[in-house]
């Protein structure tokens, strides 16, 4: 039993109090419950995990308030060291969640508010093994600073520990292949002097760069919870103690088994510090896209202060700062334009290559580039608030998820080093049972140890979406929630909300046909002028697309017919079919592209000329640059593409047609689109839903992939598990060949580090022996577990270059919604 005192929330009155303790007391495993109304705290007496009491007090509709705790955490190095920290997090009452992410040393624990503290969360894994420290509130790990630490660290205990070993490396090998050079030593040493030299090596390489294993491997072996720094340590020690027996008390070994083996414990461990070398450094690669990102802010910021203009760090920017952007400068943070106008790069933002106009009023992104115009900002947003601050923190929030395939390699690293020593211990015995002597079993017995690696395991998940979520940023796809990656590759449908999705969500023209006699753009100049005083969204279509458009002498307007107006001289009419019949205006010059306008679901305007038909125009929802390229991608990947829209039947399948989309729900109100993904979900399997209004955040929310457009609301975006920051529809098409190419690579990771246990543990253990004579070497070994660490990182590493699925490569930074920053 445990008690557990923490807040909870959306209590108004006693009534809500006495609501939520009775909640709180009829749980299964609560001996007694309290709540306080005055400081909204409750104190429960259970032998129940805190998720219960949670998902208890969520029912009653007083959610219990959750705080998000992050460690950084020193000395993992496999999976087994992840299982082990997370379940001495998990076992701590108050814990709701704890995800340990091997790559970045960190941890993100979620705890019902109260019930612990960072503090004791620290101390808890560092009592388990591992040194970890508390991150202040609203902190984030420089991690790309402690891999690079860790590398530096690493590379110098690998110099050290190979010019210690290679003398004796050199020496024992160099024997075995050249006769002379074993007699020159003998001659001049003796065997025991060259033993006592193999000693004092290798002793230094054990007490000096090979300590760490040591440190962590033996008190978590005395604990009964050994990990990967445990066999290490475990069969250099034997090697070098069988050694140390053998030269200072031979008398206790048989003649036939007197030999030493300093030089395999020495190359073991240096060739495990290269690994680890090699794999740090690769770690420090997997993070590169967040680094970019964080690249973008500058360092500096020119402010004007107490009359005066300085120049000030980033960090000490506050809110409502006035900052002075010279040309070509990058822009340091959030804010809005009081004077000045200027061209800014925004491609990092929306994905678009033009420069935006910016001038008094327009709001302007941190990390965007000035173009030739001085601009003052103040500034809006600063710190964490800001665009790029909280696209980082979802980038990363997406990097530390741990998917559920990660779940098998989970249950299996579990029993894995546990595993490991039965089965070398078997091996030894196997071997002093019915083989050739010790010497043999110790050979065996230590290549066990050394060749298992889970190091493998542990990081062929996490590496990968760390790699993978960073490459999608930089296509314009950020990933929110990590398990969104392996939710998509699975998804074998992909549903397209019409309005603002597929279509640019306002009326544009998109077809012009003039009448014999008569020039299109002239006339739709003159059009334009007439529409000036209308606020109708077809007449801002016409005056958009128009370009020197004249003030109009008169205007008069005709209800649900059109108007009537007088431009340089001229007699106009625009309007629809009724107002020419009304005015007998002959349609001929026209009818057919009319025609053709009413089946395509397009609505026409016409206008007639001092009483003669001149043109029609076509003003429709257009269709966005891309959407179908993007559609018949999806259609040759194999994936089911509906739409779903609340407009007209007609309307929806002319869109639909234009596309190449077979499966369309027209009418749909916002409410049934839920219905629709379900049924979609009964009919095909999995399915993606893409939206970017109020009215779907209920289907992104039901669907297993909630994909919204970046120029969406903001309430579309909190409800999807992908942003599209672009707007583009390209992107549902890249976050589906991101989400591929991870699981593929996670999946290729897998099989190698699973595979690589599975067929090379009893090699170790000498099966082929009886057909080979040959045993595997421990060094031989060593060199094959730190070499399939460095395989599945290099293998992650190649998502970097993943490219568009439509054969685009971005030439831009990673493009960002403003609508994030909300």
């Amino acid at each position: 039993m445990a008690v557990l005192r923490f807040e909870v929330t959306g209590m108004t009155c006693g009534g809500c109090a006495g609501r939520a303790e009775r909640a709180l007391a009829g749980a299964e495993g609560v001996t007694s419950a309290s709540v306080n109304l005055a400081n909204r705290m409750a104190t429960v007496d259970t032998d129940r995990p805190a998720s219960d009491l949670r998902d208890t007090l969520k029912a009653a509709g007083y959610p219990a308030a959750e705080t998000l705790i992050r460690l950084t955490i020193d000395g993992m190095s496999c999976a087994s060291c992840v299982g082990r920290v997370e379940k001495a997090l998990a076992n701590l009452p108050g814990v709701l969640s704890a995800r340990v992410n091997l790559t970045t040393q960190t941890a993100d624990i979620e705890v019902l508010t109260g019930t612990v503290t960072a503090q004791t969360l620290a101390d808890t894994v560092t009592q388990a093994g591992y040194p970890a420290q508390a991150l202040e509130d609203d902190s984030t790990p420089d991690a790309a600073q402690r891999q690079a630490t860790e590398a530096a660290a690493l590379k110098r205990q690998t110099l050290i520990a190979t010019a210690l070993t290679l003398p004796v490396f050199l020496g024992v090998m160099g024997g075995h292949l050249i006769p002379a050079l074993h007699h020159w030593i003998s001659a001049t040493l003796g065997q025991t002097g060259w033993w006592g030299v193999q000693f004092v090596l290798t002793t230094l390489v054990l007490i000096g760069p090979g300590r760490r294993f040591y440190r962590i491997g033996l008190p978590l072996l005395a604990k009964g919870t050994p990990d990967m720094n445990s066999l290490v340590a475990l069969g250099t020690l034997a090697a070098w103690g069988y050694s140390s027996v053998a030269l200072f008390a031979p008398a206790l070994l048989p003649d036939s088994a007197r030999d030493v083996y300093f030089e395999a414990a020495a190359v073991i461990v240096t060739l495990i510090l290269l690994g680890r070398w090699l794999e740090a450094r690769a770690k420090g690669r997997t993070g590169a896209a967040i680094k970019h990102l964080l690249n973008l802010r500058p360092d500096l910021a020119r402010v004007e202060r107490d009359g005066g203009t300085v120049e000030i760090p980033f960090a000490d920017l506050q809110k409502g700062d006035v900052l002075q952007i010279r040309p070509g400068e990058r822009i340091a943070t959030d804010g809005v334009v009081l004077t000045g106008r200027s061209y800014v790069e925004e491609s990092m933002v929306t994905g678009e290559p033009a420069p935006v106009e910016k001038s008094t009023g327009a709001q302007v992104i941190g990390g965007t580039v000035n173009g030739a115009g001085a601009l003052r900002v103040q500034a809006e947003a600063v710190g964490a608030d800001t665009v790029l601050s909280r696209i980082v923190a979802m980038v990363e929030q997406a990097q530390g998820a741990k998917l559920p395939i990660q779940a098998l390699a989970d249950k299996v690293v579990l029993w894995f080093v546990p595993a490991v020593l039965v089965i070398a211990a078997l091996t030894v015995g196997v071997w002093l049972a019915f083989g050739p002597g010790l010497t043999h079993a110790l050979v065996a017995g230590v290549s066990v140890l050394i060749i298992a690696c889970p190091c493998a395991m542990g990081l062929a998940t996490p590496v990968s979406i760390m790699v993978g979520t960073g490459r999608a940023a930089e296509l314009g796809v950020l990933f929110r929630k990590g398990e969104a990656l392996q939710r998509l590759d699975s998804a074998r449908v992909m549903a397209f909300d019409k309005t603002g999705t597929l279509t640019e969500g306002r009326p544009a023209l998109v077809r012009s046909v003039a009448a014999t006699g008569y020039d299109a753009d002239t006339v739709l100049r003159l059009a334009a002028s007439a529409e000036q005083g209308s606020e109708h969204p077809i007449a801002r279509a016409l005056e958009q697309a128009a370009t020197d458009v004249p003030v109009p002498e008169e205007v008069t307007a005709i209800p649900g017919h059109g108007l009537r107006a007088r431009v340089e001289g001229q007699e106009l009419l625009v309007g629809n079919a009724r107002l020419m019949a009304r005015e007998d205006i002959d349609m001929t010059g026209v009818s057919d592209a009319l025609h053709e306008m009413e089946t395509a679901a397009q609505t026409p305007v016409l206008v007639a000329v001092d009483g003669i038909i001149a043109a029609a125009f076509a003003v429709a929802d257009k269709v966005k640059p891309g959407a179908r390229a993007a559609i018949a991608a999806l259609k040759h990947q194999g994936i089911q593409v509906a739409m779903i829209s609340g407009d007209a039947r007609a309307v929806a399948e002319a869109i639909a047609r234009d596309l190449g989309i077979d499966q369309v729900e027209a009418e749909v109100l916002p409410e049934g689109k839920v219905d629709v993904v379900r049924a979609l979900r009964e009919k095909f399997g999995s399915v993606a839903f893409v939206g970017d209004g109020i009215n779907d955040a209920p289907a992104l929310a039901e669907a297993e992939v909630g994909l919204a457009i970046g120029t969406g609301t903001d309430v579309a975006i909190e409800s999807a598990d992908v942003v599209l920051s672009s707007g583009a529809v390209a992107g549902a098409v890249n976050a589906l060949h991101v989400s591929r190419a991870v699981m593929r690579n996670i999946r290729q990771n897998l099989v190698w580090a699973f595979g690589y246990n599975v067929a090379l543990i009893p090699v170790a253990a000498g099966v082929l022996y009886p057909f080979t004579g040959l045993l595997l070497s421990p060094m031989l070994a060593a060199g094959a577990m730190a070499l399939s660490s460095v395989f599945v990182l290099t293998n992650a590493l190649r998502l970097r270059n993943l490219q568009s699925a439509l054969g685009e490569t971005p030439a831009h930074t990673p493009a960002i919604p403003q609508e994030v920053a909300a």
